[in-house]
């Protein structure tokens, strides 16, 4: 399984209230969130405490876990791989880093230690779960300098790793042991993302270079087939669009026009893994806010089309997972089911149907189905000469112009200059 950390709380020390959601463990073991005591409503006494839920098991479930006192809105937490929770709190303007478990009837907690950022720094905040589970780092961004700090996993509670020129923000694993990392660094007025290696010390090599003067952010990315979503104004200068591209490939990226929808915004937050060689065919989760709400769409490149789908009762949105056969697993909370998952079951683009339901004590039975999309053949990405022409329709029949799954409208002058996922040391992880 493989799953991002999606939704995280809002900034610590910001005073406003969490974004609703959670963070599950890469593997897909273990969830955390902040819960509401009282049904989560906005009444007076509720107080919020963190919640570790375990999903690997026949039934999803919540363990909570509350401290002494109630959390601050803003508080991170985050699920490691043997069950216990990591918890960020701010006071006084040092941030604190714990360990919680549960204990019988209680809560036990194992400080980790705090760490004190310059006055002149945006805060701090914690990376996606790393795989394995068995660390966890934070980054402290300031005007000029963004430091790497490792968490959980070491032998003295919180050690800086690196410093990194540039304001760093954003963050994604690109291998399996926990060694390659991605942010989105800001330098010079323009933002582009870059990797970080923690096994050199921090050293940093350039890993998207769409055009010069373009922000290039790496959204998400799936270890085993290489597949990485990416946001660049690339093909549309001052307008984001949601790309696509495969590490270790010397093809362009690709911007499908089906993931651009007017007022919306569309965020990739799952990718489906086990799907080593052959990336195009990763069927990936999108959340999509517009003005009527959020819902969950489903794309793989090699699709013309994103399959819409109302999002589940409950759902804490913008969380979930797919299972390497093709399930999608959307974490739900609701007063009848406090913890629950709802199941979208993807057998395949080319499969005419698929349906979804839920998981869980009394779990919400988000009972809605979706058509198959049609399929216009070839292993989307592999074209990557010709983009897709401004205006060109969606459903070009197979065989006429534009017929690339993964096509694009970008500029020509954008068109031939490849995104550098090969470079070293990023060439030693592609096997393909």
């Amino acid at each position: 399984m493989t799953a991002c950390a999606i939704e995280p709380s809002a900034d610590p020390g910001d005073g406003g209230a969490p974004l609703v959601g959670c963070s599950i463990t890469a593997e897909g073991a273990y969830a955390a969130r902040l819960a509401r005591s009282g049904g989560g409503g906005g009444g007076g006494g509720a107080a919020w405490y963190p919640e570790r839920w375990t999903l690997d098991g026949p039934e999803p479930y919540a363990v909570p876990l509350p401290g002494n006192q109630p959390e601050e809105p803003g508080t991170e937490v985050q699920p490691m791989g043997d069950g216990r929770v990591l918890v960020h709190r701010v006071a006084a303007g040092r941030h604190l880093f714990a360990l919680l478990y549960p204990t019988g009837p209680g809560t036990g907690e194992l400080p980790l230690g705090a760490v004190e950022c310059p006055a002149d720094s945006t805060g701090m905040r914690l990376l996606p779960p790393v795989p394995g589970g068995e660390r966890a780092y934070a980054l402290a961004a300031g005007p000029r300098a963004t430091v790497l700090w490792r968490i959980a996993g070491g032998a003295f509670g919180p050690e800086r790793v690196a410093e990194i020129p540039g304001r760093c923000s954003g963050g994604a694993w690109l291998d399996r042991t926990g060694r390659m990392l991605a942010v989105d660094r800001e330098t010079g007025g323009r933002t582009k993302a870059v990797v970080v290696d923690l096994e050199r010390d921090g050293e940093v090599s350039p890993l998207l270079q769409i055009a010069p003067d373009s922000d290039d952010r790496l959204l998400l990315a799936d270890p085993d087939s290489g597949l990485v979503l990416i946001g660049s104004d690339a093909p549309s200068p001052g307008r984001e669009r949601l790309g696509w591209g495969v590490l270790g490939s010397t093809l362009p990226v690709r911007f499908p026009e089906c993931l651009r929808m007017p007022d919306c915004v569309v965020t990739p937050f799952a990718v489906q893994p086990g799907q080593v060689l052959t990336p195009e065919r990763c069927a990936v989760a999108l959340r999509v806010d517009g003005a009527f709400g959020s819902w969950v769409g489903v794309w793989r490149p090699a699709e013309r089309q994103v399959r819409h789908l109302p999002a589940p009762e409950g759902w804490l949105t913008g969380a979930g997972l797919w299972t390497p056969d093709g399930e999608l697993r959307l974490p739900c909370s609701t007063p009848r089911s406090p913890c629950g998952v709802a199941r979208l079951v993807e057998p395949g683009a080319a499969d005419a149907g698929a349906t979804s339901g839920t998981d869980g004590a009394g779990g919400t039975n988000g009972a809605d189905r979706t058509g198959g999309a049609d399929r216009t053949g070839g292993a989307g990405g592999t074209n990557g000469a010709d983009g897709e022409r401004p205006g060109n329709a969606e459903g070009a029949a197979p065989g006429e112009p534009g017929d690339d799954p993964g096509a694009a409208d970008t500029p020509a002058a954008a068109q031939p200059r490849p995104v550098p996922l090969q470079q070293a040391p990023l060439a030693r992880l592609v096997t393909k």
